[in-house]
């Protein structure tokens, strides 16, 4: 079986979901995460509290028979409620389908759910406090350290798969020992800081738990999401540098008075923000693409190992979850009791799957401008609206790019970024010379949506 065993390194929401898919194909899978047991211990979330499952999360997790038990854990949020400076909101919809919305959902309480699943094969091993220091691409040699082995021993491991995030180890080992290995990291020159709304006096919500909740500023922005237990989860996104910047909050009245200006509603719900926010970290934003993503049949990266992208479109777990649901399809199509061509399925893996994280990837920054900036903006209010229209008369034909994104699993992210485009083209002229929806020149946007439809057949 030793042609067939995988080693997967990290335990985190990837690859304790691509263990799996690998278990329910009949692979015997040893999984080794650096961290303590979550199941048993408490164990920080990471790099976020909360995340937002969307189509492609939830259609893996129905894939390993998940999505029930994970919804039980998740609050659905319908649209955007933007705060205004003096305290006005209006509310943006996702989508204009009941369906069409996006989930809230606890990091820990997932990975935990998926870890639960994983250990309940026989074929999967969960190894924790085992953290990976390299990985020896040439003699397939994995050097894991614990604490009764502070020095580390080698494990013989002919597949691997990577999963061990943006500051993947093991592609720090391929980058040094492969000579064409092609690496990019690109920092925003913001960065993030969780804080928290607590749950209302009396229990309960003191926002719209059905809403996720962004506060615009033009350069920096502040959102909030959902928790079960009625609180939110807040994360502050703001320049390093600056007039407004992390550079100026020094002290807690320096925190309080910035937040009284800039998000007064918020900073009225946050009873503990100058404690929080000196206590929780200040952590930054990173684009990473790299190529190859595998060498020849021997190791391959998957989520953020291969492409961390900013949290900008909620699509970095997603887009894992895509991974790994990419690499169950490939699994179906190998003899169950034969091992695959390892080489091949890797290099058939990145083929699919690299041009669409390079796409959700530039997305990502696009969208940090949208979300901080451009949300407030009525003339994009008008272009979504507009844009709900042309999807109720040419249902087929056009779909806004967000919902293309986060809604429609059947397009990849690569179409998604080529047809937003030209979708993007179309409505800036539907929009030029009108205030409102009811003005659109239809027979207009009839010619340009077939025209659209016909350079797309092209």
């Amino acid at each position: 079986m030793d042609d067939r065993k995988v080693h997967v390194v990290g335990g985190g929401l990837v690859g304790s979901l691509a263990a799996i898919y690998l278990a329910q194909s009949n692979y015997p899978v040893t999984v080794y995460e650096r961290s303590p047991d979550m199941r048993r211990t408490d164990v920080p979330a990471g790099r976020s509290i909360n995340l937002a499952v969307t189509s492609r999360g939830w259609k893996a997790l129905q894939e390993v028979g998940l999505k029930e038990k994970a919804l039980d854990l998740a609050i659905p949020m319908r649209g955007r409620m933007v705060h205004a400076i003096d305290g006005a909101t209006t509310f943006i919809p996702y989508g204009q389908r009941a369906d069409e919305i996006i989930h809230s959902v606890s990091r820990g309480s997932l990975n935990q759910l998926l870890l639960e699943k994983a250990a309940s094969y026989g074929s999967v091993e969960l190894l924790f406090k085992q953290r990976c220091t390299r990985f020896d691409v040439a003699s397939s040699t994995l050097t894991v350290d614990d604490e009764s082995d502070p020095e580390g021993h080698d494990v013989h491991a002919p597949v691997v798969i990577a999963t061990d995030g943006a500051w993947s180890t093991v592609r720090k080992s391929m980058l040094a020992s492969i000579r064409n290995f092609n690496y990019s990291q690109t920092f925003l020159g913001h960065a993030y800081k969780e804080l928290e709304i607590p749950s209302a006096p009396h229990g309960g919500f003191s926002l719209d738990k059905h809403a996720l909740h962004i506060w615009p500023r033009q350069s920096y922005m502040l959102i909030a999401l959902p928790n079960l237990g009625g609180s939110f989860t807040c994360t502050l996104f703001l320049a390093y540098a600056g007039p407004d910047s992390f550079a100026t909050l020094t002290t807690p009245d320096s925190v309080v008075n910035f937040f009284e200006r800039a998000f007064p509603d918020a900073a009225a719900l946050m009873p503990n923000l100058a404690e929080d926010f000196f206590t929780h970290p200040t952590s930054s934003m990173v684009t990473i693409k790299c190529s190859p993503w595998h060498v020849e049949g021997k190791v391959m990266l998957f989520g953020d190992a291969a492409h961390a992208i900013v949290p900008f479109f909620g699509q970095g777990m997603n887009c894992g979850f895509e991974d790994c649901s990419a690499l169950g399809e490939e699994l179906k199509r190998v003899a169950s009791d034969s091992a695959p061509n390892w080489s091949n399925l890797f290099a058939t893996l990145e083929s699919q799957r690299k041009p669409n994280s390079d796409a959700i990837a530039d997305l990502a920054v696009e969208n940090f401008v949208e979300m901080r900036d451009t949300v407030a903006n009525p003339e994009f209010q008008l272009k979504k609206q507009i844009g709900f229209e042309l999807e109720r008369r040419f249902p087929e034909q056009f779909v806004p790019r967000y919902s293309m994104v986060v809604f429609r699993p059947d397009i990849s992210y690569s179409e998604a970024q080529q047809r937003g485009i030209l979708q993007d083209r179309i409505l800036e002229e539907l929009c030029t010379g009108i205030t409102s929806s009811d003005q659109i020149n239809w027979p207009l946007a009839t010619q340009l949506v077939n025209r659209l439809t016909s350079a797309r057949r092209a």
